[in-house]
């Protein structure tokens, strides 16, 4: 067997056999994933670790960038620190670090719904624990400057169905370059991670002025705990969750491959 053929597809872990699974088939073969650890444990703890350096970087970019105008140092930061984690990551756990992300890709076909839950999880645990390296880090007066790098842009603006209506068009348009770009057998590509990232910074560029640019439950979840700022979280599950569930009926409806579409195959 190939050192290609050993790997999994990023973002891609499911849990039937398709007879399909070979480099290319968007599909892993469980026969492949020999040990129950490496099949579920493994991935979690790849989630929260990812989620982990993923989240205290981007905290940490939007607590040294408190007070300072323009949006390019936390866009950066966090395209960058997301490609990264998934490039490296990504081969355990499909590399999702975002709940809404991972119910988009499942909806998709690409994560069986009984990892959706523990995916789910470990991203919110590992959010908390890098929200809470970026609280023990940095200085006092920096952390509350930014409220710990939660999104408190809506407490200002007063926008919220703006805010919501930005997280889910950000969200929709980053989860659908995850499913064409990492899962659907037609258009993935190995780009796919750089990919990823830069569409996330390009969102934040775009709508942190709006919503601050979240497109993540746990990047929002992990702050909001480690700084007691609840204003507004809803729209942090609302807006993401929204542009994942349309994401993944557009798959499954109209731009998956014939295997991943349900209808007009």
């Amino acid at each position: 067997m190939s050192v290609i053929e050993s790997k999994t597809e990023l973002f891609t872990v499911a849990g039937a056999d398709t007879g399909d699974s070979g480099p290319g088939s968007g599909v892993v073969n469980p026969r492949k994933i020999v040990t129950t650890f490496e099949r579920y444990i493994q991935p979690c703890l790849a989630e929260v670790l990812g989620c982990t350096l993923f989240i205290f970087v981007g905290c940490g970019s939007v607590i040294e960038n408190a007070g300072v105008p323009g949006s390019i140092q936390p866009a950066l930061a966090h395209g960058l620190a997301l490609a990264i984690v998934i490039a490296v990551l990504g081969e355990i756990s499909g590399g999702h670090f975002n709940p809404a992300v991972s119910v988009s890709v499942c909806v998709s076909g690409g994560l069986d719904v009984i990892l959706l839950g523990p995916y789910i999880l470990s991203q919110i645990v590992g959010g908390m624990t890098g929200a809470g390296l970026a609280k023990a880090v940095y200085s006092i007066i920096s952390y509350d400057s930014a409220a710990g790098g939660a999104f408190n842009v809506v407490k200002t603006s007063g926008n919220i169905g703006s805010a919501t209506l930005a997280e889910m068009v950000m969200t929709l348009f980053l989860s659908l370059v995850v499913c064409m770009g990492a899962v659907n057998g037609r258009t993935r590509t190995p780009l796919a991670p750089l990919c990823i990232g830069l569409t996330v910074t390009a969102n934040i560029l775009a709508g942190r002025s709006v919503s601050g640019g979240c497109m993540n439950p746990a990047r929002a979840f992990g702050p909001a705990v480690m700084a007691n700022y609840w204003e507004y979280h809803w729209i942090y599950w609302v807006g993401p969750v929204a542009g994942a569930l349309i994401t993944g009926s557009l798959v499954r409806l109209l731009f998956g491959d014939q295997k991943t579409r349900l209808v007009l195959k």
